[in-house]
């Protein structure tokens, strides 16, 4: 993997990263949207960025757990800047090429409740490592020019 490639959940966790890892299933995606609210609320962010993070997230993982390979886990991360979170998840899977439909209504779904969505393939020893990135800005309380202190 090249330099220009290499994301942030592939280097070491930086102070302040959250990662999560459940198995690759349906019945685990409430727990990551749920943190995934968490840290939004805990950043003091809007309930309409809370609402659509959420959403995005569970979009995001709900396709990587469809593509995911029986008995691996689904891997997210999640980072937090002064305005935005941005989240990565990944999954193993057996599928050559791009598992996932970039044209389906849930990847719209996923594009719009974003500023930047992006999903890539990579191969690793025994299948493909299926990657989406996504982060989303939004007003912060903070910001003096939104009236927060």
């Amino acid at each position: 993997m090249t330099a220009a490639n290499k994301s942030f959940v592939d280097s070491s966790v930086d102070v302040g990263d959250i990662e999560l890892r459940v198995p690759a299933e349906a019945r685990y995606l409430p727990i990551i949207r749920s943190l995934a609210a968490t840290i939004a609320m805990r950043e003091d962010f809007d309930l309409d960025f809370v609402a659509d993070l959420k959403l995005a997230v569970d979009e995001a993982c709900s396709m990587l757990a469809a593509a995911a390979w029986p008995g691996t886990d689904l891997r997210c991360r999640f980072r937090v800047a002064d305005d935005a979170i941005a989240m990565q998840a990944t999954a193993l899977s057996t599928v050559e090429g791009l598992p996932l439909d970039t044209n389906s209504f849930g990847w719209r779904v996923l594009t719009t409740l974003t500023d930047s969505a992006s999903t890539r393939v990579e191969q690793v020893p025994g299948g493909y490592r299926v990657l989406i990135e996504l982060s989303k800005r939004g007003p912060h309380p903070a910001d003096p020019r939104m009236g927060g202190a």
